[in-house]
């Protein structure tokens, strides 16, 4: 009996002791206005000269959804924009509840491929297409403009957005004409006092295609993960957006696409010539292989014959747009 007494003293003690010693701890450090600011202000400048989008509304739009980066959403999932998973959505995911219980969210391996991603968002879907032709200057429009095209349901989210970028000044990071990449620099530097040779990184001109995809042509002997590296992009976006598995080989001249492809190509028509696969009518017109098929009611492994006329735009879409999407 007193065993049993005792055995129940020492239990109670250590969980005494273990629930003081965790309400001792410290709690996670909050992230303020000016550290989030400080710490995503440079990748919204680059994504401003990369796809379009205001840098204070890309910043404000962070720090309006993910709770200036202390949200779950963003700590552990590095989702800043409250982006949900939606069809064709490859990548991992985060479930919690939103609008409806145990949503899917898209989950990141870093910030900055939500803030990449967040860009495409945009850039890729034909209701916020008319934002891209304001100014990035014009950050009122681009916010009033997101609530019109349905991204929030938040009635007064457009005036949420603007006070966040006129209370921090978020509007003159719209006015950065240019921003050294101080990170591909870093990448450098760091290569060069590797004690292994240093690669070099083929950086080249980028193209834009007829429908507005920004794309590279492959060197000799080049590979997606280099080609990702010298743009400043993850592997998993070359691979996506170009449909390559990761041990393709990519050949001198190939058109490798930077930007999503659309859902249809500048050219109404395509005529297959001998040897021609989806994928090669794809690359050359940047339109997706999976609309290509639908288009033209094609099964999944369907192999053109040289001699057919393929759609290439929906005949059914009036007043299409090809200046963004």
């Amino acid at each position: 009996m007193q065993s049993n007494i005792l055995s129940l003293v020492l239990i109670v003690t250590q969980l005494i002791f273990i629930s003081g010693f965790s309400q001792a701890q410290p709690s996670e450090p909050r992230l303020s206005k000016s550290d989030y600011i400080q710490r995503y202000g440079q990748q919204a400048v680059k994504e401003m000269h990369a796809i379009g989008v205001p840098a204070s509304i890309t910043l404000a739009q962070g720090m309006l959804e993910s709770d200036y980066g202390n949200s779950p959403l963003a700590k552990y999932a590095n989702n800043h924009f409250g982006i949900k998973c939606h069809k064709g959505w490859e990548g991992p995911s985060f479930i919690q509840d939103d609008d409806e219980a145990n949503e899917c969210f898209r989950k990141y391996y870093d910030a900055q491929d939500s803030y990449r991603d967040h860009s495409e968002f945009l850039r890729t879907r034909d209701r916020y297409a008319s934002l891209f032709d304001l100014k990035t200057t014009d950050y009122k429009g681009w916010a009033h403009g997101l609530k019109s095209a349905g991204y929030a349901t938040n009635p007064k989210y457009a005036d949420l957005v603007i006070r966040i970028i006129e209370e921090n000044e978020l509007y003159k990071y719209d006015e950065v004409v240019k921003l050294p990449d101080t990170d591909q620099v870093a990448q450098v530097e760091h290569k060069l006092r590797a004690p292994e040779a240093p690669k070099v990184l083929a950086v080249r001109a980028v193209s834009v295609s007829d429908n507005n995809i920004k794309y590279v042509r492959a060197g000799k002997g080049e590979t997606a993960a280099a080609i990702a590296e010298a743009n400043n992009m993850g592997l998993w976006q070359i691979l996506k957006y170009n449909d390559l598995e990761k041990h393709d080989v990519i050949m001198a001249g190939d058109i490798i696409y930077l930007q999503p492809k659309r859902n249809y190509a500048a050219a109404e028509t395509h005529l297959v010539t001998a040897g021609e696969t989806l994928r090669s009518i794809s690359q050359q017109y940047g339109v997706k292989i999976k609309k290509l098929q639908k288009m033209n009611n094609l099964e999944p492994n369907y192999i053109p014959k040289a001699g057919e006329r393929l759609q290439l735009r929906d005949l059914g879409i009036v007043n299409e747009r090809l200046t963004g999407r």
